[in-house]
């Protein structure tokens, strides 16, 4: 037995301070984006188009090249579902911000309608600093109403590092409300959120119909892609279980091309609603929100945040993308013992 521990902690020292690559920067701004790269190889792009309602990382590749974010709506490939063309890569907003949904607004929204939505724009990219170790990215951003009046600016930082087998994205996100008291009702869609890979979602043989804020319905089919994921969190819950759960982590993981692949979220202490509830569907819709508890909880639990003008709210995110092995638990119980220290 204490070998058998022995190898445990070892195996995860050797993940937590394997040999870390350079990260440097393609600043293409002019084209509203930049890319990432990780011991030259390619890791993501952080694209921010006036045709997208958000900022978001598309696409991400694990350390292997292996991508892990679903192509669609941007690039269409075969034999991925098509529903939900809001869930673009990976994305931090909220369904119900003054009563607008952020989350849910996309190309796919009519006209008529589109004034009951919000959108994430006039991004400024303020700081790209490449490191042997690490690379920081920090912008700033408007959560807006369609008439372009200011809710909350936005200012996140995003450390990228990696090692051989592992992506690591740190996010540290600060909302300021601006003129006006803002108030993020308790709802079921947010906060930070990945659209995964075909392969990583969870074998599925049902038809389900999901209904944003304002009633317009998505209708997502049974999986016939082979899809072979699964879901793991903290507290233990596995697949399908794992849908409106409280944790300080959850691992999606599966095997692409024949490689085991997989993404972890880890929560930090100082959130709000820590730890957080996890909004994991079997379609390939893995997020945390902090914020929901009223639906996850069954009414037991209830979070209204509001902030008044010029206050603030932060909030403090790890992503993890791993190749070639899959984290333990005790791994990531490691790992999050690790961020919660940041």
């Amino acid at each position: 037995m204490k070998k058998y521990m022995f190898f445990i902690c070892c195996s995860f020292s050797m993940q937590l301070f394997a040999q870390t690559e350079e990260v440097h920067f393609l600043d293409k701004r002019e084209d509203k984006k930049i890319d990432v790269v990780v011991g030259g190889r390619y890791f993501s792009s952080f694209i921010f188009p006036s045709n997208l309602e958000k900022p978001v990382l598309y696409p991400i590749q694990a350390a292997n090249g292996a991508v892990v974010t679903r192509g669609f709506p941007l690039d269409k490939r075969d034999g991925e579902r098509t529903d939900h063309p809001h869930h673009v890569g990976l994305w931090f907003n909220y369904e119900s911000v003054n009563g607008l949904d952020f989350w849910n607004n996309s190309y796919n929204i009519p006209a008529e309608k589109k004034s009951k939505y919000g959108w994430i724009r006039n991004v400024k990219v303020l700081e790209l600093n490449k490191g042997k170790s690490a690379g920081k990215l920090v912008y700033t951003a408007n959560w807006e109403k369609q008439d372009g009046t200011v809710l909350l600016i936005e200012k996140t930082e995003l450390v990228f590092s990696g090692t051989e087998n592992s992506r690591t994205i740190d996010r540290y996100t600060t909302l300021t409300a601006q003129r006006d008291t803002v108030h993020f009702n308790d709802v079921k869609d947010g906060l930070l959120g990945i659209r995964v890979t075909k392969e990583l979602e969870l074998p599925s043989d049902k038809t389900e119909k999901f209904s944003d804020s304002q009633g317009n319905i998505t209708e997502v089919s049974p999986t016939k892609n082979g899809a072979n994921g699964n879901y793991l969190t903290s507290a233990g819950q596995t697949g399908n279980a794992a849908w409106g759960t409280r944790g300080n982590w959850c691992l999606l993981y599966g095997v692409k091309d024949r490689v085991p692949v997989s993404v972890a979220m880890i929560d930090h202490p100082k959130n709000p609603g820590y730890p957080t509830y996890w909004h994991a569907r079997d379609y390939g819709l893995f997020a945390a929100n902090p914020l929901g508890q009223k639906i996850f909880s069954e009414g037991k639990e209830e979070l209204r945040m509001h902030l008044a003008p010029g206050a603030s709210v932060s909030f403090r995110y790890r992503v993890k993308i791993s190749s070639g092995t899959q984290p333990t638990a005790a791994s990531l119980n490691a790992e999050a013992a690790d961020f919660a220290r940041k």
